[in-house]
């Protein structure tokens, strides 16, 4: 039987509290409530959850504390955080995700999305890997084995340039952009600046040297893997 993702759900007032742990429960997830600071670090202590949804107005210690001591732990700092809050304004949104959370929810809010971020947060801390092994054209990669080789020859990539590529050539001719490279192949690093992307996408074809050209940039868009191999002549 398939284990539902853990929520702890820390929101002051009851009636908010029970409607999100309904429909978290609804959505398949087993929702844990805690009304304050000092409950919600009891439940921590207790279990780490899978995600917290955390509200900003709390009494004691407000959200925005909790998120900073949270980050600030090596027992939480990789639990996504999402916060709950009346406060819309683009600062308060800012200080959020600046105090560690990963994502930033409005009341009020539609269950709907409410559920959708939680799930994409969910993915980002599990990048989609796959073990098969590829090859296009002359181009191949075996994940098990962790090598990639183009016309037979070794190929020497950094953990995260063969995690792109192995990324890359399971989705070809698709265009990807930044954002949903950050989310497929950093994981849960998310909030790293997208630029990131273009700096591995470099360094990805200079290790790939002629076959680079298969990594194509699609101008406004992101990057796209060549299906068809890029023709190189032969050295006779």
């Amino acid at each position: 039987m398939k284990l539902q993702p853990r929520v702890l759900v820390v929101e002051d007032e009851p009636a908010i509290a029970e409607l999100v742990a309904v429909n978290l429960r609804h959505g398949g997830f087993q929702p844990v409530c805690a009304g304050d600071a000092e409950e919600a670090q009891r439940e921590l202590d207790a279990v780490l959850p899978d995600a917290i949804l955390l509200d900003w107005m709390l009494p004691g210690q407000s959200g925005l504390a909790l998120a900073r001591k949270w980050r600030a732990s090596e027992r939480t700092r990789a639990i996504p955080i999402l916060m709950l809050t009346a406060r819309g304004d683009e600062p308060d949104k800012v200080a959020g995700l600046d105090a560690g959370a990963d994502d930033y929810i409005t009341k009020p809010f539609s269950t709907q999305e409410l559920l959708a971020r939680i799930r994409a947060v969910l993915r980002r801390r599990a990048p989609e890997q796959d073990g098969q092994a590829l090859q296009i054209g002359e181009l191949s990669l075996d994940p098990q084995a962790h090598r990639a080789r183009w016309r037979g020859e070794p190929l020497k990539l950094g953990p995260t340039e063969f995690r792109l590529l192995n990324y890359l050539m399971r989705h070809p001719e698709r265009v990807h952009s930044r954002s949903q490279l950050l989310d497929k192949v950093w994981g849960d690093h998310v909030f790293i600046e997208e630029r990131t992307v273009d700096v591995h996408v470099k360094r990805l074809r200079e290790a790939l040297g002629a076959a680079g050209a298969m990594v194509e940039t699609v101008r406004g868009a992101g990057y796209r893997f060549a299906a068809q191999p890029v023709p190189v002549p032969r050295d006779d």
